[in-house]
């Protein structure tokens, strides 16, 4: 019941915060429609797919879309804590354990709902040309899963960082400083079979780099992805609920 209600609070304050949910959304179709176009037109990049670069460009906007909303929703804890909400919510019975998995709740469903708009605006767009090779059905869930993985890695490390950085300047100084080059070498951009071997050991070791790569074997490829299938849903399985857990008990309220 906590958790539902805490969900529940979280979601009407992104559904009353209308500039945050329309450029959450608006923010990665630009991205597409700007820089893939450009890309595509301008560079006509032969290392994708027909030189599409726009269309290999969604699944890299798809998890950056999920790494903002994580990023944005995991700072509504210092807000809590300054406005003396988190005091009100641990003086009830429940546990602090309760009240920050119905906060991480409400972050990780925001990010995946967010995240699974985009791609479905993107599949309408014309000019993307999403392959779907296991189908559309399978390729909407296999992409439900990745993303939903991804959120609630996102939503842990974001704890894990809140629990050392005590401002929210410095919170998401930091996550900037993390995140931005994980996104960078993940695969988001540019495909990682023709980068130098120490880009693709770090790309290896780069837990977004595998729900990049689960996202495009779903949607967009027409082949072999770079990890595998089964390898990108092993990790992510096994390292998202591990930080999400480690996140939540090395967060600073238990000591608020």
């Amino acid at each position: 019941m906590a958790c539902g209600a805490l969900l529940q609070r979280d979601l009407w304050a992104v559904l009353r915060s209308r500039s945050q949910l329309y450029s959450s959304v608006l923010f990665p179709l630009m991205l597409l429609a700007i820089v893939g176009t450009g890309v595509s037109e301008g560079l006509d990049p032969s290392l994708v797919r027909d030189g599409d670069y726009a269309t290999f460009l969604v699944p890299g906007v798809i998890v950056m879309t999920v790494l903002f909303s994580s990023t944005f929703s995991s700072a509504s804890f210092y807000y809590d804590r300054d406005w003396g909400m988190l005091k009100v919510l641990f003086a009830s019975p429940h546990s602090p354990r309760v009240i920050l998995l119905g906060k991480s709740f409400g972050g990780i469903v925001i990010g995946t709902a967010q995240a699974m708009l985009v791609l479905l605006v993107a599949a309408v767009i014309p000019a993307i040309d999403l392959k779907w090779q296991y189908g559309v059905g399978p390729g909407i869930a296999l992409s439900f899963v990745a993303v939903a993985l991804l959120a609630v890695f996102l939503n842990g490390f974001a704890q894990t960082v809140a629990a050392r950085i005590r401002t929210m300047q410095g919170f998401h100084l930091v996550m900037n400083l993390v995140l931005f080059p994980l996104l960078f070498f993940s695969g988001a951009f540019f495909p990682l079979d023709d980068l130098p071997q120490w880009l693709q050991v770090l790309a290896a070791m780069n837990p977004l780099s595998y729900a990049v790569d689960l996202v495009r074997a779903a949607a967009y490829a027409d082949g072999a992805t770079y990890f595998g299938v089964a390898t990108d849903l092993a990790v992510l399985a096994v390292i998202a609920p591990a930080i999400s857990m480690w996140g939540i008990g090395r967060h600073p309220a238990y000591q608020w």
